[in-house]
């Protein structure tokens, strides 16, 4: 491989020739060998090209960066936004807690592809724009990977989360609309309960998605307040008079997301409470998919020796020794994610208490973390809907069966009879292997008549 030499404060490094990178970037991929290469999530690229180029506008409308100078970064952060330099940015998860290597990998790959856009070359000694002195004018990597951050998870949960979670939550809404008459044995403890409707069951995950959506969009108020302006600890060291507000309405207009100047800079730098919050709600939504998979899973077990009171699609062959048998593969793949997503909250939560004094130094871990539980989260439900909420059917022959041999039934009969006579029926019923009618009417409780008028399934669901 041909090598350049590139120059930082601790001096020479060879950097591969072709590649826009400068000294900095290479000790780090040199440094932190831990984990796959470029790791680093390319939302958090993306994130720093918008941010680096309001930054670039802001300042040269505050008249500390010369016009074409910003003009060129803004360019280079647009190629970087679109996709064409994703090559550029090989750093890890695993390094400085700052994220400053990853901010220095931006900030040479801008200047340095800047500079060969002016007409220049790599090889060149001295370069039209400087990595630090002007793609990081105004800014420390302290307040930038945070708003990087901020950026990246606003953009991704707008953009995957909820769609996919307002999709699946409406796909549902639709099903328990269409079968709220379907009355079904309830259950509780996993035994027989009273009678409710399937539609009854399934708005009970209408409204679990209902308050998770909830959730993740009041979080969104706090990851919508950024960092960017209170440079290296929160006081605005560097930065002209008025900055920090200005740059964030740049970046709330370029990226067209509601983003504002967070009122308190010691608090964004110091510590990454938004992004626990949020991924507390990425939890919460992940607990209700949890029952939300198992539920179905279980209500679609069979096909023959199971509960099997609904059917789900049949979407591709389910063993490798058993012929005919199909699994429930996408309740397996919901709830897997939901797994996950507990996890990275668990990660989140560790990192976000470890911020001392002036900065958390957990900030890649916690990029890392919120994007992939966004993006999993946002999918999965996609997926879950499409392929099998879409085609889940109720069995009704078996549901009518399980619903005529409940014994909780006799539930109805309390108001009339009391409580002990009901037990009492329920008991024999079992006992004998016959029917709560015929049990009743053996035991003199009420005849048959009366137990034909007060034992009404339908009346018990409350619909």
């Amino acid at each position: 491989m041909e090598f350049r030499i590139e120059k930082d404060t601790l001096g020479e490094v060879n950097v591969p020739a072709r590649k826009y990178w400068g000294a900095q970037t290479e000790r780090s991929r040199n440094n932190f060998k831990i984990g796959k290469p470029a790791s680093m999530p390319i939302e958090i690229v993306y994130a720093f090209a918008l941010l680096k180029k309001a930054a670039a506008l802001t300042n040269a409308e505050l008249g500390v960066l010369e016009k074409n100078k910003a003009e060129l970064i803004a360019r280079v952060c647009d190629e970087i936004s679109s996709g064409e330099l994703d090559d550029q940015f090989p750093l890890v998860i695993w390094q400085t807690g700052s994220g400053t290597q990853s901010n220095m990998n931006l900030n040479e790959v801008i200047a340095n592809r800047a500079h060969v856009l002016k007409g220049g070359n790599l090889n060149d000694t001295e370069k039209f724009i400087h990595p630090n002195d002007d793609v990081n004018k105004s800014q420390s990597s302290n307040d930038t990977f945070p708003t990087a951050m901020h950026i990246a998870a606003y953009k991704s949960v707008a953009e995957v989360t909820l769609p996919g979670l307002e999709k699946l939550r409406e796909m549902i809404h639709t099903k328990s609309r269409d079968y709220m008459q379907v009355v079904k044995t309830g259950r509780t403890h996993f035994m027989d309960a009273t009678p409710l409707t399937l539609g009854q069951e399934l708005s009970a995950y209408v409204t679990q998605l209902d308050n998770g959506i909830k959730a993740i969009k009041n979080a969104l108020i706090k990851v919508a307040e950024i960092a960017l302006g209170g440079t290296a600890v929160g006081t605005g060291l560097n930065a002209p008079e008025g900055y920090g507000k200005k740059v964030a309405q740049k970046i709330a207009e370029l990226s067209g997301l509601p983003f504002v100047s967070a009122p308190n800079k010691f608090e964004a730098l110091a510590a990454n409470d938004a992004m626990v919050e949020l991924s507390g709600a990425f939890k919460r939504v992940a607990v209700s998919l949890m029952k939300i998979g198992n539920d179905i899973r279980m209500l679609a077990s069979g096909p023959r020796c199971g509960l099997r009171e609904i059917s789900i699609p049949a979407n591709e062959p389910g063993s490798s020794i058993m012929p005919g048998k199909v699994n429930p593969t996408q309740a397996e793949a919901l709830t897997m994610v939901a797994t996950q997503i507990m996890g990275n909250d668990v990660t989140i939560g560790i990192a976000g208490s470890n911020g001392q004094f002036q900065l958390n130094v957990f900030k890649p871990v916690i990029a890392a973390n919120i994007l992939q539980s966004a993006q999993l989260l946002g999918d999965a439900c996609l997926s879950f809907a499409d392929n099998c909420i879409a085609g889940l059917q109720p069995n009704l022959p078996v549901i009518q069966d399980n619903l005529d041999k409940s014994l909780m039934l006799v539930t109805a009969l309390n108001p009339q009879i009391g409580y002990n006579k009901a037990a009492e029926i329920a008991k024999k019923a079992f006992n004998e292997n016959i029917t709560l009618k015929e049990a009743a009417v053996a035991l003199g409780h009420l005849s048959a008549e009366q137990f034909d008028e007060w034992v009404d399934p339908g009346k018990m669901t409350g619909i």
